[in-house]
């Protein structure tokens, strides 16, 4: 979610870009402009399938030959000075495999010619800052070196825990930043084969490193593959289409190699699909930006009637915010024929047509290089903008002279496969309150205008008088109703389930602008105790089944109830693999909650059993930043399948001021899986809160066997001969590195008996003496994903980073009631000496070698080994 400001800003460049359209399209010229703006005011991820080749590597899968800088996550984040690279070998069989090879590249950095070099923001070697000599000179460095540059403005290290600059994919949220593409695809002209007569449409949105696609299609049989092709020809990405009765195609093309990033930001990459039934066909189109996209409401897929005739085109429309102007953008392909292209201007012909009956004209001129058009309507009247919602609306494009070319469409609201959604929370009414009741909405909007809505309430504290959709109201007195909900609620089970067929198209434009909310009045608040934004989530490629009714998430139904201004939903699916797919959304938390974003969620998922009694089936999904979270579980014990199947599991949502439990909701998921999880379990992420069934951890060949009980690979535990270690299993081997206590500048100190390090004593608290607080007794402190813990207000820590240990370099602090962990590199002592050593290779900080002294020596060499790496990456810390 962007930040306040960042918010403003986008919001005054939109007006301002706003202001300069419509001056512009309302001087009367059908202006040629590539790109123009239309003039409105807007407002953990799975590896790929086993038969691809590669590497994976902190939960991201890489292709052949990639190279990247490793992530290390929160307070780390990208280590800038360390360069990964996915080898190509021959396994068995000569099969392809990928094997990830690391090294320090902070050794090859230049030396700068400058006496004050400095080490900017997002880079390893260190460069004058001034003289264009040298700045070349680090350019060229870094060019060779293929990363992917983060939006960094200061030293990741230097960060608090909950200012991310950078989210995993399962962490996207709806307001991050994402650029949008679209794509016109149409049939092959020029070749001996014949040209088809199918057009699609493709709309992009890439997030980081994933490219989400909604394509629909038409005058073309069902696709069976979509292909992406590099600026080479090459095949660089392949999706199967599923065989279903439907003119949408959704995918999500995951893990761009950086290289593929950049071809789609230079407009470098095409889209193919392919028939595979009957005749043979297929359509292509280059992928391209267009500012156009975010405003878009309306939209037409324009085809021919000719056989074979390789034309086609899109429109993207929307209306004006305030007056009835529909101002649409055209992009066309294969109207302009090869002798046209003779002269620099080509003429043509706009309709808007009702029933063969032409509303609408427009002349104008095109170039045959650039056959892009936009222009606006005005002043539509009520009979044009009824049959615009109804989708009975159709828009032709002619070439004027001898030998006229045609092709038309309907305009229909705009189709992609996110989904219209809705979470009401109490902290997001018209007066915020904590009530813990929640509400959930999924809605279907139908080429003919008609709404689909389903909607759950639960958890409220008096009996439902009013469910209704609305505006924002310009004052909190004044709330404008577009249509009451309530005939339609049935109050035993809390849902109401219809259509709304009256849409209009101010309406529909919207709902499509994310401008409409969903309010739900009680006895007790008559305005409304429940309110949400109706909005669109972003498509994820999961199986979890957004038709269906999601999970309510309240605080209410949290063991004991809590009183949270917060509310969610959550989609979950098994699938015939018996992995989890889960989608979260969380909305409603207020300012006073968190000071520095304003409704976002800063904690932690997990999935377990009902009931206190047994903490045995409890599975971290995942620790998430922002409003919503997805992920696939994959290894997941029989006994848990079973309560998913039974109905007495639950997702819960945990939050620094709720640390038991912020909303929860119960999960009734049929299934099958008798037998755990099928098929070849990848790898999983760190998740040492779950304990696993011992007798699914016995098949596991990446488990480790210590002290007469298996442990998963990835987690982490105190071993019961010396609380003072923590031990993790990596791949069969467990490591087990000595606790290291910071030190403590206050005067007075105890030791917990069950805590390796003493802590500070608090001279205001003398009951402190006899009895340390326990740590779950907080109601608020810090989650640290590096150890899984959760930590006191106050308290500072060396952390832990699998599989490298604890760093001594590094010191974390709890930052207090809200909740930030702030991590810090250790300063050094200055030394006076001219060749300092480390004493122990998991020292940070040199010292003095002492005459007659011996530095210490392993004599475990895997210790050894551990240690060097840890050593490496200390290095490679960010300065103070």
């Amino acid at each position: 979610m962007l930040p306040p400001a960042g918010m403003h800003t986008r919001r005054a460049l939109s007006s301002l870009l706003c202001v300069m359209s419509c001056a512009w399209l309302h001087s009367g010229l059908a202006s040629r402009h590539k790109s123009p703006v239309l003039p409105i005011h807007s407002e953990r991820e799975p590896l790929p399938s086993k038969g691809m080749s590669g590497c994976s590597f902190g939960g991201r899968f890489y292709s052949l030959e990639d190279t990247w800088h490793p992530d290390l996550g929160e307070p780390f984040g990208v280590m800038h000075c360390v360069q990964c690279y996915c080898e190509t070998q021959r396994g068995r069989k000569s099969k392809v495999l990928g094997k990830v090879s690391c090294k320090n590249v902070k050794r090859d950095c230049p030396e700068p010619s400058c006496d004050d070099p400095v080490l900017l923001p997002g880079q390893c070697c260190k460069t004058c800052p001034k003289g264009e000599v040298d700045r070349k000179q680090a350019e060229a460095v870094f060019d060779g070196f293929e990363y992917f540059q983060e939006k960094e403005k200061e030293d990741d290290l230097h960060k608090s825990y909950n200012d991310r600059s950078y989210l995993s994919s399962e962490d996207i949220s709806s307001g991050e930043s994402r650029t949008d593409f679209v794509a016109v695809l149409t049939g092959v002209t020029g070749s001996w084969l014949p040209s088809s007569s199918g057009v699609a449409r493709a709309r992009f949105s890439l997030t980081r490193t994933s490219l989400t696609f909604s394509i629909t299609y038409q005058r073309i049989g069902r696709p069976s593959r979509v292909a992406f092709l590099d600026s080479d020809g090459n095949t660089a990405f392949e999706y199967k289409t599923p065989k279903r009765d439907s003119d949408m195609i959704c995918g999500v093309w995951k893990n761009l190699p950086q290289s593929h990033v950049r071809q789609l930001q230079a407009e470098q990459l095409r889209v193919t699909m392919t028939t595979a039934t009957g005749r043979r066909e297929q359509i292509e189109g280059k992928i391209i930006k267009h500012r156009a996209l975010f405003a878009e409401t309306f939209s037409s897929t324009l085809t021919s009637e000719k056989e074979h005739s390789g034309m086609g085109g899109i429109a993207m429309l929307t209306l004006s915010d305030t007056e009835n102007n529909l101002h649409f953008i055209l992009i066309l392909q294969g109207l302009i024929q090869h002798r046209q292209r003779d002269s620099p201007l080509v003429p043509i012909r706009v309709r808007l047509q009702y029933s063969q009956h032409v509303l609408r004209e427009i002349h104008a001129n095109v170039t045959a290089y650039d056959p892009d058009f936009a222009e606006v309507l005005t002043d539509l009247n009520s009979r044009e903008l009824f049959w615009l919602s109804r989708g009975q609306l159709v828009i032709a494009v002619e070439t004027e002279g001898p030998d006229p070319r045609h092709i038309s469409g309907f305009i229909t609201g705009r189709k992609s496969c996110d989904t219209i959604q809705s979470v009401m929370s109490s902290g997001d009414a018209l007066t915020a309150g904590k009530t813990g009741g929640v509400g959930s909405a999924f809605f279907h909007l139908h080429d003919n205008g008609t709404l689909d809505y389903q909607v759950q309430i639960a958890g409220l504290s008096s009996e439902v008088v009013g469910l209704t959709i609305e505006l924002k109201p310009r004052r909190r007195s004044k709330r404008s109703v577009l249509y009451d909900l309530a005939p339609e609620f049935d109050r035993p089970s809390g849902r109401a389930t219809g259509s709304w067929s009256r849409l209009e198209a101010r309406h529909i434009h919207m709902l499509l602008q994310n401008e409409l909310f969903i309010n739900v009045a009680t006895a007790h608040s008559q305005e409304g105790e429940l309110r949400g934004q109706i909005r669109g989530l972003l498509y994820s490629g999961l199986e979890a089944p957004r038709h269906e009714v999601p999970i309510p998430l309240a605080g209410q139904f949290v063991s004991p109830p809590v009183l949270t201004s917060a509310g969610g939903h959550a989609w979950v699916s098994v699938d015939e693999r018996c992995h989890l797919h889960y989608e979260i959304v969380v909305a409603g938390l207020s300012k006073a909650d968190d000071l520095t974003v304003s409704a976002q969620l800063h904690g932690f998922a997990e999935i377990g059993e009902l009931g206190e009694s047994s903490t045995n089936h409890k599975r971290l999904l995942t620790g998430f930043y922002g409003s919503q979270a997805q992920g696939v579980l994959k290894d997941i014990s029989v006994e848990l399948l079973r309560h998913l199947d039974r109905g007495t599991a639950f997702i819960q949502v945990s939050t620094k001021v709720n640390t038991r439990g912020e909303i929860r909701g119960r999960v009734h998921v049929p299934n099958n899986c008798e037998f755990g999880t099928r098929g070849e379990v990848e790898v999983a992420e760190f998740d040492g809160l779950f304990v696993h069934d011992p007798e699914e951890l016995k098949k596991d060949p990446h488990t480790c066997f210590f002290e007469s009980q298996h442990h998963a690979h990835g987690s982490l535990w105190t071993p019961n001969y010396n609380n003072c270690f923590t031990c993790s299993c990596q791949k069969r081997t467990v490591i087990c590195d000595p606790v290291i206590c910071p030190v403590l500048t206050c005067s007075r100190t105890i030791q917990p008996e069950d805590k390796c390090c003493p802590v500070c004593l608090e001279r205001k608290d003398p009951k402190n003496m006899k009895t340390p607080e326990r740590l779950d007794e907080h109601p608020e402190g810090c989650y640290f994903e590096g150890d899984q813990k959760m930590h006191a207000p106050g308290s500072t820590w060396h952390p832990f980073v699998p599989p490298f240990g604890y760093i001594k370099c590094a010191l974390c602090t709890c930052k207090g009631a809200t909740g930030e962990v702030h991590c810090e590199k250790v300063t050094c002592p200055a030394l006076t000496c001219s060749r300092p050593v480390r004493r122990s290779p998991s020292d940070c900080c040199k010292e003095c070698p002492e005459e007659g002294k011996p530095l210490l020596v392993h004599a475990d060499m895997m210790a050894g080994r551990r240690n060097a790496s840890l050593q490496v990456w200390e290095e490679l810390l960010p300065e103070q």
